[in-house]
């Protein structure tokens, strides 16, 4: 692979073993991958055994020691009020930071939750405090958490800089922690990547109040929905409200040449529609 080039995935099935994501990754010539490590409709995840450890190395180690990323099941809400969904979601996100230590996983992407009425203020505090309990819990050196740019539906959090910003600068563990921009998401939050001055100025914003260094991992997604209409339904690529140029300037941008991004869009079993929306990001990049 030319050393200039993103390296371009896709998010993939577990279904069968944890290893199996690999295989799909594979079948679609990917060089990055994010994963669920368990079913991430439930509270409760399957323990991992000894041979699903070693099959997922064993395979990671085949594909060239790429770029993996877990994402921690949506059930987690780490900025609610409700006592009982607190205490479950911190339990929950230090076990995944643990599974993610045991399978070799270097990041693991969460949305920041929701404060459910609370107020932006107190669960953005109520976030960054149990955050760092689930860490605390974990006891893993080798993760890194990367807080994931959400829609701004409802009450949820993360959806400007300023808040992710104060997440990372909060938190105990904010130094080891880093941001995952999902180009979906921020749209429908207000961020511009349409044309060239739109997108420097997206860029721009990000670097002045987060700081390019902390963005490491993408999610390449169109949006089914306008700009800052702070709703979440991802689009194949070139499909939807963002078009072709924005991500023809992302994949061209040199300050990311070496960034994991991968794609969330639909898809059935065959995984017809990654190799084509592959297909159009590689179309994209000026080579």
């Amino acid at each position: 692979m030319e050393e200039h080039l993103p390296l371009l995935g896709a998010h993939m099935s577990i279904a069968g073993g944890v290893q199996l994501a690999f295989d799909r990754l594979k079948e679609v010539r990917g060089d990055a991958l994010q994963i669920f490590t368990t079913n991430h409709r439930q509270w409760k995840a399957a323990s991992l055994t000894s041979r699903a450890i070693d099959l997922f190395k064993t395979k990671k180690d085949e594909a060239g020691g790429i770029s993996v990323a877990s994402h921690a099941i949506y059930l987690i809400n780490l900025a609610t009020s409700d006592s009982e969904i607190a205490g479950k979601s911190i339990i929950a996100f230090a076990e995944e930071l643990r599974r993610c230590d045991a399978l070799g996983i270097g990041y693991v992407i969460m949305h920041p939750g929701a404060h459910v009425g609370e107020g932006f203020e107190q669960g953005l505090e109520r976030f960054v405090t149990n955050l760092d309990l689930a860490i605390e819990e974990a006891a893993t050196e080798t993760v890194s958490v990367l807080i994931e740019i959400t829609a701004g539906q409802g009450s949820s959090l993360g959806s400007n800089f300023e808040q992710i910003s104060f997440m990372l600068q909060t938190s105990k563990y904010g130094g080891t922690m880093g941001v995952c921009y999902d180009t979906c998401h921020a749209f429908a939050a207000g961020y511009d990547i349409r044309t060239k001055e739109a997108y420097n100025s997206t860029i721009e914003q990000f670097d002045t109040i987060i700081g390019l260094d902390r963005l490491k991992f993408f999610h390449l997604n169109d949006s089914k929905k306008g700009l800052l209409s702070r709703v979440d339904r991802h689009e194949h690529i070139g499909k939807g409200a963002i078009g072709l140029e924005g991500f023809r300037l992302l994949l061209n941008d040199p300050r990311f040449r070496y960034h994991p991004m991968v794609l969330e869009t639909p898809k059935g079993k065959d995984l017809a529609e990654d190799k084509e929306n592959l297909k159009v990001l590689h179309s994209l990049i000026s080579y």
